[in-house]
């Protein structure tokens, strides 16, 4: 069998330009607009532009893309790239057009019309990289149609989901192992950023690559600080408060174990005065897209989500990563909370997790069918067990998790290593209330001061950047996203932003130097960027118009109680669940803000739940749910327990 024809070969980089550099570089400069390689990335670069297969194992924000976009951009063919997520694919192919590389996306949100249109230009060697989902290669006419394509490569994105070993093993990526019999002479390259030593071994031989060039980076992210703390339903949400509003600039992701979770996570930051918006699998695709658009777009900083939410996001700017239960596997956590730093600034992890989050893995792993896989789930609950409890660095915990063997005994900067942020203590008391009186410490009680050694991951890379100028273009960057209707990312990086105000550029030869920014990057939007400046010289500033008001949900949810609607109607209406609108309408009787309404149940079973608690008790509602019929539910039980702590309700 014929090798592989070598893709330098078959360059479309214009040979005019910068003929002192290397075509790599040009491309490099000319596209990207950077002048250097980071570790690693070039000579995964050179290896795909050889014709060698690939195994790249490169931790989130280490610019694995580029590896495979950049061998792309240099031959005259397509590349396949395989992503597992919509999103992503999206948002790179919008990030592509507007750096001048043609590029598409087939999956199952393409409409039929765009499909044709895109099957269409993919036959005559248009497409620089075609973005295409496991699914649609797992069809039965899509490998027969790839023939006809002139493909220079493959590339497998998150490719650990192809293990049965990996912690998000997804069965479509089985079948990606034809792409070596049926294309036997083009190169495959494997990317991912969680891989144990165990399911790199099994990428490699699922994938069958031939003597592939690896690249194992080190599992250690040093701008990013772990803080693990065990905390409880009276002092989460206190916790999670106090890391929120610690981060005045950039974006956070909290992470919440349940749907329920997210609503009640939102409604508590947005009554705090935080704007917030959720993300789950529950909600319609429109309104989760919009949703990752506006955190995407800089128009709502914290964004609340299940772990449906992450996979393949591309922001920079994530100063804190906050998890509200124990995640599933150290993999998954590391993917998680490694979206937080890709800029390289320093950013928090932080893992609130509770005892009852074992209730929660059990239920969901026994409902794993598959012996050998359940087995696997628990080994990977056992190990964020040692994780969380383990009284040594986090970091050496992590690589360590990974194959990697550490030269050093301590990070110097996670919870293990260093002093803990004074401002995690909290008083452990236990009021009646629980609920109300948490809030109440939490808009009312001031976070101490931190007495730990400075560390603030809000400010900007360059202190001497103007903050003004850093605003203006943010908001410049927003309302131009808007317009084009793609991420903000994708218009410009925070670190291209933070250059931008340095350098001040007076022309577009100047701008052209400023890192970030590519030839179709200044053809694009450079008068419009120096006319910006021209304005901000006279005297125009950030308006901050278009960013969202902070709701109140609790005074929402009132008035639609006062309006005649049901506790139904309300979760409809706000994208709640039923349970969440039920618990904060118990909130609001117990803290004297509404009153229990008798038809919210019958009489008789009003007169059941009053019975149980004088029999077992107001603490907790398990044993209340368990002692009474089966069809009364929690949400009624929780509104009898709300009204019977009232005072009226003695009476």
């Amino acid at each position: 069998m014929s090798a592989a024809p070598s893709l330098a070969t078959q360059s479309r980089e214009d040979s005019s330009s910068n003929c002192t550099a290397s075509p790599i570089h040009q491309a490099l400069h000319r596209y990207w607009g950077y002048e250097t390689f980071r570790p690693g990335q070039e000579a995964i670069v050179r290896s795909l532009i050889a014709g060698r297969d690939a195994c790249v194992i490169m931790p989130t924000g280490g610019g694995k893309s580029l590896c495979y976009q950049l061998p792309a951009v240099l031959d005259a063919r397509t590349a396949i790239v395989i992503s597992p997520l919509i999103a992503l694919m999206q948002d790179q192919v919008a990030q592509l057009l507007q750096m001048g590389i043609s590029a598409a996306c087939l999956n199952a949100a393409t409409p039929p019309e765009d499909r044709a249109h895109i099957l269409q230009q993919a036959a005559t060697g248009k497409y620089q990289l075609l973005y295409l989902s496991p699914e649609r290669v797992a069809l039965g006419n899509t490998v027969d149609w790839l023939k006809s394509l002139p493909i220079s490569f493959f590339a497998i994105d998150e490719a650990h989901c192809i293990s049965e070993w990996g912690h998000e093993f997804r069965p479509e990526y089985r079948q990606l192992s034809r792409l070596r019999e049926i294309f036997p002479d083009r190169p495959i390259a494997a990317f991912t950023a969680s891989a144990t030593k165990r399911v790199r071994g099994d990428i490699i031989e699922q994938l069958r690559l031939r003597d592939p060039h690896k690249h194992i980076a080190s599992f250690r992210r040093p701008n990013l600080r772990y803080i693990v703390r065990q905390s409880n339903a009276r002092t989460q949400d206190e916790l999670l408060l106090r890391a929120v509003k610690r981060v005045s600039c950039g974006s956070v992701i909290v992470y919440a174990p349940t749907i329920a979770r997210v609503g009640e996570t939102v409604d508590l930051l947005e009554e705090n005065g935080i704007a917030a918006i959720g993300y789950h699998g529950q909600m319609e695709s429109r309104a989760r897209r919009e949703n990752q658009e506006k955190w995407m777009a800089d128009e709502v900083r914290i964004l609340v989500g299940t772990m449906a939410f992450g996979l393949g996001i591309n922001k920079p700017a994530v100063r804190a990563v906050i998890h509200l239960a124990l995640p599933k596997s150290v993999e998954q956590y590391y993917q998680e909370a490694g979206r937080a730093g890709r800029d390289g600034l320093p950013a928090d992890c932080f893992l609130f997790w509770q005892k009852k989050d074992t209730g929660l893995h059990t239920y969901f792993i026994g409902k794993i069918e598959d012996r050998a896989e359940r087995e696997r789930a628990w080994d990977r609950y056992h190990e964020v067990e040692r994780f969380v409890d383990s009284h040594s660095c986090r970091q050496r915990h992590i690589c360590q998790h990974f194959g990697e063997i550490p030269k050093w005994d301590s990070c110097g900067n996670c919870d293990a290593c260093a002093a803990a942020p004074s401002w995690l203590e909290i008083e452990l008391h236990s009021p009646r209330n629980k609920r109300s009186a948490q809030r109440r410490v939490a808009t009312t009680r001031p976070a101490p001061p931190p007495t730990e050694v400075q560390r603030d991951p809000t400010l900007l890379a360059n202190s001497s950047v103007d903050r003004e100028l850093n605003d203006y273009f943010r908001e410049w960057r927003r309302n131009t996203a808007r317009e084009k209707g793609v991420s903000a990312f994708v218009i410009l990086h925070d670190t291209a932003l933070e250059d931008l105000c340095l350098v001040e550029p007076s022309n577009l030869k100047e701008l052209r130097r400023v890192s970030g920014f590519g030839e179709k990057k200044v053809e694009m939007y450079g008068q419009e960027i120096l006319d910006a400046l021209r304005r901000f010289r006279d005297g125009q500033r950030a308006t901050n118009d278009g960013k969202p008001k902070v709701s109140s949900p609790a005074k929402e949810t009132l008035r639609l109680l006062e309006a005649g609607r049901t506790f139904e109607e309300i979760a409809q209406i706000r994208e709640r669940t039923l349970r969440a609108v039920v618990s904060l309408v118990a909130d609001l009787i117990e803290r004297g803000e509404t009153i229990f309404q008798p038809n919210w149940l019958s009489p008789e079973r009003y007169n059941q739940i009053t019975a149980a608690c004088r029999q077992l008790g107001m603490d907790r509602l398990k044993p209340l749910k368990e002692a009474l019929p089966p069809e009364i539910p929690y949400e009624e039980i929780r509104l009898v327990v709300a009204h019977l702590r009232t005072p009226s309700a003695s009476r």
